[in-house]
This record gives structure tokens, C-alpha cells and sequence, in this order.
């Protein structure tokens, strides 16, 4: 494990129109000591192209024999991982070029070992939304089972204190499934920082646009598959996790004129 250096994790896959982007954006990062993970689940398209053209050493590239998912695929990267931190970025997604070294500064600051920030969301021609996200100052391990408040892109956890996380093979909600893991490590709290690092793309055919019963089935899989809850409990907490997202949009997504 390498002090200092922070692991980004980007799985992939047909991203080939918005991933220079996402790369370029931590090529750009004024913390550089990175090393970049990105996992190719089998795309069709030129991505494979676009990432070699990218001549950074940091950057390093591993494409799965055959289509994995999200899930297998991250753990895949966090498997490679040298750093002493742990960060996300999917390969559609953007950060502000100073992300990596005040979200490193405030955790260093504070003791912190799990922390996550302020974003806000564009759409497919990075134009913005007028939406931006924030969350409670603090999560502890109940606000997490309520609700995952934390968005991946903006999460960063310490190796040296958690040590290797993987998450069992799930098709959606494998981002929170990361989440829980690392609370049932440590049962850990996660300290908001107050601003806005990342740019979150919002896409049309999105997890977040599902219908509301595959929403309600994927987070039961979540409890009851990934989190091994009783049937009956993992149902509770979906029904109780949906409840909370209605909330968690009037408290903490806000618009520009709001």
C-alpha cells in the first residue's frame, strides 16, 4: 500500500462517447498522485481505442473476458488497488479539477476515514440541470441502512483502515452494496464536506428511471441477496430505503431558483 496515493476505480462499458472526458478530468486533478483503474465489461463500441489514446502511466487498463456487470467488475479494480485511499469515478462522470485535494485535505485534517461531498448534475451534453445535491453532515450506520445518501462519485474511503472491500454479484444497487460493506466493517460514520466536486451525468436510460417495482426489487436484492437480511426484513428496509429517498430529494436536491 503506497501513502498518499489514491486509487480511483472507473468500471466501463459502451462509454466511449463521454469517457475521454472522465479521464481527462483526473488527468487534470492538482493532487497527482493517482493511479487510475479502468475496467472494460466487454464494450462494443471504440472504447478501447479512445482509453489507449491516453499515454499516462497512472492510467492502467484491463478489459473482462466476458460481460461481468457493475459488481464484478469493480471488485476487479478495488482487487488492484495499491493506494492508501480509495475513490470512484464512473466513466461518465466528471470531477472539478481540485476534487482529489481538498476532499484529501479534509479527511486528513479531521482523522476521517470515509467521507463523500457535494455534486451536481448535468446531462448527456454537459449541459447543467440546475440541480445540485448535498446530504447530511453526518451518516452513521442506521442513516445508511435508511438511505443511501452518499453518491459514488463522490465517496472516498481509506484502505489502510478498511482494508479490501468486494460486494457479491449484483446487478443494480452494487454502488450501495459497497456502502453497507464498509459499515459492517467498521460500523464507521462518513462526514459530508460542503462543496460542490463533481458533476454527475444524468442519462436516458439511467438506474434512476426504472419503474418503481424494479426500483423496489433491486434494493430488496440488495438487502436480501448482498446483505443477507431475512426476506421479510430485506423487504422492510427496501419499502422503508424508497420512503426515504422521497425525502431525501425535497431535503437535499435543490434547484438553482430554490
Amino acid at each position: 500500500m503506497v501513502d498518499g496515493m489514491v486509487s480511483i476505480i472507473m468500471p466501463s462499458w459502451n462509454t466511449a462517447n463521454f469517457i475521454s472526458e472522465s479521464i481527462q478530468c483526473v488527468i487534470d486533478q492538482t493532487y497527482t498522485k493517482w493511479e487510475l483503474f479502468i475496467v472494460d465489461d466487454c464494450s462494443t463500441d471504440n472504447t478501447e481505442e479512445v482509453v489507449a489514446s491516453f499515454k499516462d502511466t497512472r492510467i492502467k487498463y484491463f478489459k473482462n473476458e466476458k460481460n461481468s456487470g457493475a459488481a464484478l467488475t469493480r471488485n476487479k479494480a478495488m482487487r488492484e488497488a495499491q493506494g492508501e485511499w480509495v475513490a470512484f469515478l464512473d466513466s461518465d462522470d466528471l470531477w472539478m479539477p481540485d476534487k482529489l485535494e481538498k476532499q484529501i485535505a479534509f479527511m486528513n485534517t479531521h482523522g476521517y476515514n470515509f467521507s463523500y461531498h457535494e455534486y451536481e448534475k448535468i446531462d448527456e451534453q454537459d449541459k447543467p440541470l440546475n440541480i445540485y445535491v448535498s446530504g447530511p453532515d453526518l451518516i452513521n450506520k442506521h442513516k445508511m441502512y435508511n438511505y443511501d445518501y452518499i453518491g459514488q462519485l463522490t465517496m472516498m474511503y481509506s484502505a489502510k483502515h478498511f482494508g479490501l472491500i468486494q460486494i457479491k454479484d449484483i446487478k443494480k444497487n452494487n454502488d450501495y452494496a459497497i456502502r453497507l460493506q464498509l459499515y459492517k466493517k467498521d460500523g464507521t460514520e462518513c462526514h459530508l464536506l460542503k462543496e460542490n466536486l463533481a458533476k454527475y451525468r444524468v442519462r436516458k436510460k439511467s438506474i434512476s428511471h426504472d419503474k418503481l417495482i424494479k426500483k423496489l426489487k433491486s434494493h430488496y436484492d440488495l438487502f436480501h441477496l448482498c446483505d443477507e437480511k431475512p426476506a421479510l426484513i430485506a423487504f422492510w428496509y427496501a419499502c422503508w430505503n424508497m420512503w426515504y429517498g422521497l425525502n431525501k430529494k425535497r431535503k437535499y436536491e435543490k434547484t438553482s431558483n430554490s
